[in-house]
């Protein structure tokens, strides 16, 4: 009882939780739930890109690109870190993605079918990702908001660079022009979809946000992402593919259409354009990646033995 009162009291006060503190069960379940659906997402969300460092139309572009998916690999590795100062295993977080047993955002099942697809993926999904991840650098567990401090400097600069590109290609030709608006099309409703089931529909929202893990409902930062990307697209000149997109002057707010949200489900139950194809190359990676892990073990075996 006494543990539990000292809990309650460090999150009411805004103070952080740290490793060696006690924790409830269930904060920590959804800790760990919560963080390595955060990695996963970071390391399937290499792939989208990752294809196009090849086809990247110029130096430059493609060590942009490059810098861009390495540091993912890295927000990855922040993220895996704070999962296992929870007790969680790295190989066995690892083992139930590739087994289906955990999940990863849903907007990495989309293809990326053409360049703009990078930019696009840059302004609207590494922006959507801004908007979740910035509270959580004031989340209630130490270890995850630390990580995240530097996750959301990077995530910015890659934003930028995204609409940078985009701003290049909106300057070019019909052609480019069309292939930008093409790309948004299809990435919009996706990307109002990473935000998460609607607050009715959100079974972890309410514990989550007494916990202070969460700062924000999902309706919440869906609504903040909106009225964000409305004045960018303005900018660079595209149409968000949204006719019930307007201002409502008295909310103070954009008021937007409603997401297909059986589409959403279908996507994060597995059936997804892409599900089976992300997590097959993130099984074939881990296990070509075995003799790696095996190796560094064993000099790190070596090495304490000779200590």
């Amino acid at each position: 009882m006494d543990l539990e009162r000292e809990f309650e009291q460090t999150v009411a006060a805004d103070h952080r939780v740290e490793p060696r503190d006690w924790m409830p069960d269930g904060y920590r379940a959804t800790l760990v739930r919560q963080i390595a659906q955060h990695a996963h997402s970071e390391i399937i969300g290499m792939q989208p890109e990752g294809n196009w460092i090849s086809r990247a139309p110029s130096l430059r572009r493609k060590a942009i690109l490059l810098a861009k998916v390495q540091d993912e690999a890295g927000h990855g590795l922040y993220l895996y870190a704070a999962a296992e100062t929870l007790g969680a295993d790295r190989e066995e977080l690892t083992e139930k993605l590739i087994a289906g047993r955990q999940k990863y955002s849903s907007i990495f099942n989309y293809p990326t079918l053409t360049y703009a697809d990078v930019g696009v993926i840059g302004w609207l999904v590494d922006g959507a990702a801004i908007c979740n991840q910035v509270p959580l650098c004031r989340t209630s567990y130490g270890p995850y908001a630390r990580a995240m401090i530097r996750v959301c400097k990077e995530e910015s600069f890659h934003q930028r660079q995204g609409y940078e590109l985009l701003m290049t290609m909106m300057s070019g030709t019909e052609q480019q022009r069309a292939l930008v608006q093409e790309s948004v099309d299809r990435w919009w409703w996706p990307s109002l979809m990473m935000f998460g089931p609607p607050d009715a529909e959100s079974s972890n929202t309410e514990q989550s946000m007494l916990w202070r893990i969460k700062r924000h409902t999902n309706d919440e930062l869906r609504q903040r992402f909106v009225d964000m990307s409305v004045p960018q697209a303005a900018k660079l000149g595209v149409t968000l593919p949204d006719p019930h997109l307007v201002w409502n002057a008295e909310r103070g707010h954009h008021d937007f259409g409603e997401i297909d949200w059986t589409e959403f489900w279908q996507v994060v139950k597995g059936a997804g354009p892409c599900n089976a194809q992300r997590v097959e190359h993130r099984r074939k990676a881990h296990e070509d990646g075995a003799w790696v892990r095996e190796a560094a073990t064993a000099y790190a075996r070596k090495k304490e033995q000779a200590a």
